[in-house]
């Protein structure tokens, strides 16, 4: 038996998987706001779930950059009291298991470029536009190799202002932002000058990874990414009009996997570790 989860800035999700194959049913469970809170509940929802089953290893992706050794978050706006607890130790001392952590954007990235809307193409970029903002890049359905992580959503926004304060993508598009911003929950803004605003700064976002990372296609995902949210058409609709070098935009696709993606990613990540 595998566990696979995925730490969230709001929600946690957690799965199982026999053989690495297949993924068990998706429980889905609050984060909480506590480091050691939140390792009391992920411990409680997966006994409960194996039913004395042997945990023979864990992956799981959490929503910061990670440490060089990948044992715990060094940064994380949106998890502040995990930040540097142990939270690969408590999870081996917890299962007895090997376990691997990721950047949570990495492995959802990963997952859409090994199952889902990426499938097939070499060099996938994938953006979660949600609680924050995150992205990574997958080359031959792998996470690109780098020293600190990939942290998209804090390239910063010259558009994007409030009383001249020039801000990042994050600070422009995430649903913490909204929240700050509107005093609303981002699926209540039904001002579609609004939404049609944040695609034009998610545009510019856009033209920056793509001239950086100069990927076969993009993939977005996120809850900011949903019907109320904001609309991939407007913001290609920018995006062709802001880059001026490249004969031809990549494919810009909505995730398919949904909020599974970072699930199907540690999945893919346990099997390429046992295939070395």
């Amino acid at each position: 038996m595998y566990l696979l989860f995925d730490i969230g800035g709001t929600k946690m999700r957690i799965a199982l998987s026999a053989d690495l194959k297949k993924i068990g049913a998706l429980e889905v469970i609050p984060t909480p706001e506590n480091f050691q809170d939140g390792i009391a509940v992920l411990k409680k929802a997966v006994l409960k779930a194996v039913s004395g089953k042997k945990i023979k290893a864990i992956c799981g992706g959490v929503a910061g950059p990670l440490d060089k050794n990948k044992e715990k978050l060094v940064n994380a706006p949106n998890l502040r009291k995990w930040i540097n607890g142990p939270l690969k130790k408590e999870l081996e001392k917890v299962f007895d298991a090997p376990v691997y952590l990721e950047n949570d954007a990495n492995l959802a990235g990963l997952g859409e470029a090994v199952f889902g809307a990426g499938k097939n193409k070499d060099i996938v970029v994938y953006m979660t536009i949600s609680t924050g903002v995150g992205g990574t890049r997958i080359v031959g359905g792998k996470i690109d190799k780098n020293v600190m992580g990939f942290e998209p959503g804090h390239q910063i926004i010259p558009c994007c202002n409030e009383n001249g304060k020039i801000m990042s993508l994050e600070n422009c598009v995430s649903g913490v932002a909204f929240k700050k911003r509107y005093q609303k929950e981002p699926y209540e803004i039904l001002d579609k000058e609004i939404w049609d605003k944040t695609a034009e700064s998610l545009a510019y976002g856009l033209n920056n990874t793509i001239v950086h990372w100069s990927p076969d296609i993009i993939v977005l995902g996120g809850s900011m990414m949903k019907k109320i949210g904001i609309s991939i058409p407007r913001a290609v609709f920018y995006l062709k009009n802001i880059n001026k070098i490249f004969l031809k935009i990549p494919p810009i696709k909505k995730a398919v996997l949904k909020d599974s993606g970072g699930i199907y990613g540690a999945m893919a990540l346990l099997r390429g570790i046992n295939k070395t």
